[in-house]
């Protein structure tokens, strides 16, 4: 058991709508107890949440990463984050530019505890508004210059919403799709494509990228468009 570790897990993968892990302890530190709450540093930032209850995936490290490079995210801006979990994306925007607002939205009632719980342990109250609820229902709408859809499986069923809560001037669109290797990158720029001209709207495709592979065939990638 390495040294620094107090527990040691079977991870089984996750399970349900909110992917809870399946993790079994098979290991204690005898100097510790079995409470399963950490906090995991990353990026200046601090993230506390509970393993057995919450996924952390650091694949999404690279793409955190590239939204925090300099003139990635202007000054002032207002974002909306969709789908927020335990503040991925929210807290290290928060902590290291300088937005004017983050609305984090997220359904999933633990991680929503841990996202207000990471707004205060990295001082980001006055920035970052939580809000728990489904984003097709509390999303408001024309009041964002950038919009993050950080999840995968049925993110093209919010597409509409996304683009509604961009402002009437236009912003930019983070979107996050599984897609089979030969369907990218045209499935997911169609897709945005499609849903700004139902809403009147247009999408320029800045950028494609794939993040990493989500099964045989399979990858997660982002789209960032802009949309006027």
């Amino acid at each position: 058991m390495d040294k620094t570790a107090r527990l040691v897990f079977n991870d089984k993968g996750v399970q349900g709508q909110f992917r809870t892990p399946i993790r079994e302890i098979i290991a204690v530190r005898p100097d510790h107890s079995e409470t399963t709450e950490t906090i995991h540093k990353e990026n200046g930032c601090k993230f506390k949440l509970d393993v057995q209850q919450i996924m952390f995936s650091k694949g999404n490290l690279e793409e955190k990463r590239k939204l925090l490079k300099p003139h990635s995210i202007r000054s002032g801006e207002t974002i909306v984050d969709m789908f927020a979990g335990i503040g991925y994306f929210s807290i290290p925007i928060a902590v290291h530019c300088s937005p004017k607002k983050i609305i984090s939205i997220e359904l999933n009632p633990v991680s929503y505890q841990y996202l207000c719980e990471n707004c205060r342990l990295n001082h980001a109250e006055a920035i970052i508004e939580p809000i728990n609820g489904d984003c097709q229902i509390v999303t408001p709408k024309n009041i964002a210059d950038r919009v993050l859809m950080g999840y995968v499986g049925t993110t093209h069923d919010y597409l509409k919403t996304a683009v509604d809560t961009l402002k009437k001037k236009g912003g930019i669109l983070h979107y996050h799709e599984t897609v089979p290797e030969k369907l990218y990158p045209n499935r997911p720029i169609e897709r945005i494509q499609q849903v700004a001209e139902q809403c009147g709207r247009t999408a320029a495709v800045l950028e494609t990228r794939k993040i990493k592979k989500y099964s045989p065939g399979v990858y997660h990638v982002v789209v960032d468009a802009e949309i006027k």
